[in-house]
């Protein structure tokens, strides 16, 4: 039997002791079974019946827009639970309800819930063991339950169609934008990645989907009309006009600017139409999730969900969410982002264009930190960042086991770009190295990995020491210079 968790530290302990996808690839989808997460449940009483949920899926955008509903239900009134992942600093972000995550006592007290069930799982006639993923999505809907969440808005995790949050209840499913990742296991072709995230559409139950690829959108349209679902589609059914911002200019030109309105977007939909909405994340990408939550907004007052516009304007004008083209820093301008693969990276590159690197307003010196995980498109990714940048700092995240070393990185970038770099072994060194040789008047980019951005970002938050800017040609000593 398992000893129950008798500590916050041994309740965190018990969990990143499960198998962990995010720490450990998946040999294949065949690790992916929806038969162990449904007994889990079941031997919690199955929460997760009892809760009308918003179910979101896609490669990216799927994070912003669950927070930007999220944020515009909690205006409107509602308890709103909230569950995303990975987290960035600690275990209990991945879950909320009404802005609240849970405390220490309270993740004891559901990590030994959750015990007693896992037991019953491993030593029952037919054993199997439950993944960190698993387990924390049933704690989650345990918090929830406790909590007196009225909606829950959910996250995927991993594909849609065998990942562990698809044995919700939905009153709605959203696709964001779909594009390659993780083709190990969902996949090599558009089709077949939508065919995976599209497994989350259930009978009769609205779609709102963001996805532009055509190829992306036939598999969905089909799997609609096999459902008998409802489809509002981007670009058919609902639309959006972006007006974004130059941030970078008003930044240097104000040193007491706040960053809080990056844009202003227009969607209309069958029933509504949502001028002049403030967007608090940067890039055109942002606009478009917007108008997808947006529409879902419109389908869930079509359901009964009372939310006026007011409510919707406060709830994005609310809305803050870490690394997403985040500026931590100003002066210079330190943006952090999670982006990982070739459509999150591309959407980078062109909010950096539009609002940060346009003509006019170009930072004096644009230094790149970048690391990598295993699995991505390195190659790809470098093509698309480094001719938008002066100078690169190559490093590796240290908190998951995927990271890949700095002088196997420049090995790849050196396979197809000439781009001045310099190798730091820890972002700790990165982050001194970029501060050493940049002026006020610059650009700093964290990007490459949602690890990276985490750690970066936690490194750049709480060093408040101004740069040594007498040291700006500087290197660190601990780190190469390699041209």
């Amino acid at each position: 039997m398992i000893e129950p968790a008798q500590s916050y530290e041994q309740a965190i302990g018990f969990l990143f002791d499960r198998t962990n996808f995010e720490r450990t690839p998946a040999g294949g989808a065949q690790d992916f079974k929806l038969s162990r997460m449904r007994r889990l449940l079941e031997l919690l009483d199955d929460p997760q019946k009892r809760l009308p949920t918003v179910h979101i899926a896609g490669t990216k955008g799927k994070g912003s827009t669950a927070i930007m509903l999220a944020e515009t239900l909690s205006s409107a009134g509602f308890r709103v639970g909230l569950y995303t992942s990975p987290h960035v600093h600690a275990f209990e972000e991945r879950m909320q309800v009404a802005g609240q995550r849970p405390t220490p006592d309270q993740i004891v007290e559901l990590v030994r819930r959750v015990q007693v069930a896992v037991s019953h799982c491993e030593f029952a006639a037919s054993p199997f063991s439950p993944t960190f993923f698993e387990v924390t999505t049933a704690l989650a809907w345990l918090f929830f339950e406790m909590q007196r969440a009225e909606i829950v808005i959910l996250e995927v995790g991993l594909g849609g169609r065998l990942d562990s949050t698809n044995v919700c209840s939905p009153i709605a499913c959203v696709l964001t934008t779909i594009s390659r990742d993780h083709t190990q296991l969902l996949g090599s072709t558009l089709t077949q990645i939508a065919g995976e995230k599209a497994g989350i559409v259930k009978p009769r139950i609205p779609v709102i989907s963001g996805v532009q690829a055509l190829e992306a959108q036939a598999v969905i349209v089909e799997k609609c009309r096999e459902q008998q679902a409802e489809l509002w589609q981007l670009g058919r059914d609902f639309r959006y006009v972006h007006t974004s911002h130059s941030c970078l200019k008003s930044s240097l030109t104000d040193p007491g600017y706040s960053l809080t309105n990056l844009g202003t977007v227009d969607v209309e939909t069958p029933v509504e139409r949502w001028p002049a909405m403030t967007l608090t994340l940067a890039g055109e990408h942002q606009a478009h999730n917007a108008a997808v939550a947006l529409a879902t907004i419109d389908k869930l007052r079509q359901l009964g969900w009372s939310v006026s516009r007011e409510a919707a304007q406060i709830g994005l004008a609310r809305v803050r969410w870490p690394m997403r083209i985040e500026v931590v820093a100003q002066r210079p301008t330190v943006i952090v982002d999670a982006g990982h693969n070739w459509e999150s990276i591309s959407a980078l590159g062109q909010t950096l264009e539009e609002s940060f690197l346009s003509p006019g307003i170009s930072a004096s010196r644009r230094v790149l930190i970048f690391a990598a995980t295993r699995d991505k498109d390195v190659v790809g990714i470098a093509r698309q960042l480094l001719p938008r940048f002066d100078t690169v700092i190559l490093t590796q995240y240290l908190n998951n086991p995927r990271a890949v070393p700095p002088r196997s990185l420049l090995r790849l970038i050196q396979s197809v770009s000439d781009a001045p770099c310099h190798l730091a072994s820890t972002p700790a060194e990165a982050w001194q190295m970029a501060r050493r040789i940049t002026t006020s008047k610059d650009l700093i980019c964290v990007t490459g990995s949602f690890f990276i951005a985490a750690e970066m970002r936690e490194l750049i938050l709480r060093d408040d020491r101004h740069p040594d800017r007498s040291a700006t040609n500087a290197i660190s000593r601990s780190s190469e210079s390699v041209r």
